[in-house]
């Protein structure tokens, strides 16, 4: 059987289909050969028997004589039974087959076949008359093999053309379904060397209108990422730019004698302000492909204080913009997760508060939910819709790696998050996806 696999596994759509076909007809003309054969043979005799009845009933209505044959199919023969011998002239073959029953016990009508091979005879035996006479009627052998040999091969006929529409409907399906797998192929072929804009247009509603419509929107979804790609090399480039210009003409000036910004001192924390820069940005393209492969290793259930996380991303982040009040709504509840990527996704999202806000940032925690607010400008509802989207790039020409990082870290714990805007700011949710144990 597995010989058997690994060849059709080697042949075409079309071969495989062929081959299975053919076993399978090869299979159902013998199965179907061999009960043919046996149901024939009954049907043929139960026909032979109504025919003899009906041949005797025309004997016995229309003969007043005793002739040995009424027509050209059914012989009849009158047999004494006082006497135990025929009154009229018996062929040798009818008699030794006839030889074998009990004639003269015969009350009734009675059917049967009589004697093997070559020597069977199919009969009826019926009184005749008053006495002891009997008509004994035999079919022809002629007529029983011509019946049957009609009727075998009006069957077989039949067979033979179900089965060839059954083989030829097969084949036209067979068919319907390479045109579409070989729209597919070509289809791939063209996304594979490269071509712009492949077209791959398969109205189905089955299996295979489903892949199609699978690789079209894997296609556009691949276009989107290289798009994404793109873009995101030319903001990364276009970000790391301006600080490694700085850092390197500022060095430059520095080393031929001349302070750029008035002092050695002021020029230096230039030069140092835009490696904090670079250093961070590094920083987030590191801890993005990082967390990439984050996977959930944390003690089962909600083991993680999230207010001493939150505490340590404050102290962190309130540096960055001193003038931004950071009020907090804690309760003493537990998130499931470890501390250091928890703390990287309060931090970013700290982080984009402070960039944004005008004065103040609320965070508030309650059980499997974490806000931040800030009460900055609205967002674009169409940026919303792809603020997560790595290396999107935000109002402020940042491209948007720490959002990102957000939801992978969220995700990867069991947690969604959201962002929109408010009647006065914009908030971020954090809402566990699960029934919370703290």
């Amino acid at each position: 059987m597995k010989r058997l696999r690994i060849w059709l596994s080697g042949l075409s759509l079309v071969q495989q289909f062929i081959s299975v076909g053919f076993f399978v007809i090869l299979f159902f003309v013998l199965f179907s050969f061999t009960l043919l054969s046996r149901n024939v043979d009954n049907f043929v005799n139960r026909q032979m028997f109504v025919y003899l009845k009906s041949s005797q009933n025309e004997y016995f209505m229309y003969s007043d004589t005793y002739p040995d044959t009424v027509d050209n199919n059914v012989s009849h023969y009158i047999y004494d039974r006082a006497t135990g011998s025929f009154v009229s002239n018996v062929p040798e073959d009818v008699f030794a087959a006839l030889n074998t029953l009990e004639l003269q016990e015969i009350s009734d009508t009675t059917y049967g076949i009589a004697g093997k091979g070559k020597t069977m005879k199919i009969y009826a035996l019926r009184p005749y008359k008053e006495g002891s006479l009997l008509l004994v009627s035999v079919i022809s052998d002629a007529y029983r093999r011509s019946f049957e040999a009609t009727l075998s091969e009006g069957v077989i006929n039949v067979t033979l053309l179900v089965v060839l529409f059954l083989f030829s409907f097969m084949i036209i399906w067979v068919l319907t379904l390479l045109r579409p797998l070989n729209q597919i192929k070509h289809y791939v072929d063209k996304i594979r060397s490269g071509e712009k804009n492949p077209e791959l247009n398969i109205q189905r509603a089955d299996e295979i209108g489903e892949v199609a419509e699978a690789l079209v929107d894997m296609q556009a979804e691949l276009q989107e990422q290289k798009q994404i790609r793109d873009e995101m090399i030319q903001n990364i480039s276009h970000d790391l730019k301006t600080p490694i210009a700085t850092i390197k003409s500022y060095s430059e000036s520095i080393k031929d004698g001349v302070y750029p910004y008035g002092t050695l001192e002021k020029s230096v924390d230039v030069i140092i302000e835009h490696a904090d820069r670079l250093e961070k940005k590094v920083y987030s393209l590191i801890t993005f492909n990082k967390l990439g492969y984050l996977d959930d290793t944390a003690p089962e259930g909600n083991t993680l204080p999230m207010v001493q996380v939150i505490h340590k991303a404050i102290v962190a982040c309130k540096v960055l913009r001193s003038d931004i009040e950071i009020e907090t709504d804690l309760q003493n509840v537990r998130f499931h997760g470890e501390e250091d990527p928890w703390r990287i996704v309060v931090e970013n999202l700290l982080d984009n508060a402070l960039r944004y806000a005008k004065s103040v940032v609320r965070i508030k925690l309650r059980s499997g939910r974490l806000e931040v607010f800030n009460d900055g400008e609205q967002l674009d509802q169409a940026y919303l819709q792809r603020i997560f989207t790595p290396y999107e790039k935000g109002n402020k020409g940042n491209f948007g790696l720490g959002l990102s990082i957000v939801k992978r870290v969220c995700e990867t714990y069991g947690y969604g998050v959201t962002g929109g805007n408010t009647n006065d700011g914009v908030v971020f949710r954090i809402i566990s996806l699960k029934k919370e144990k703290n």
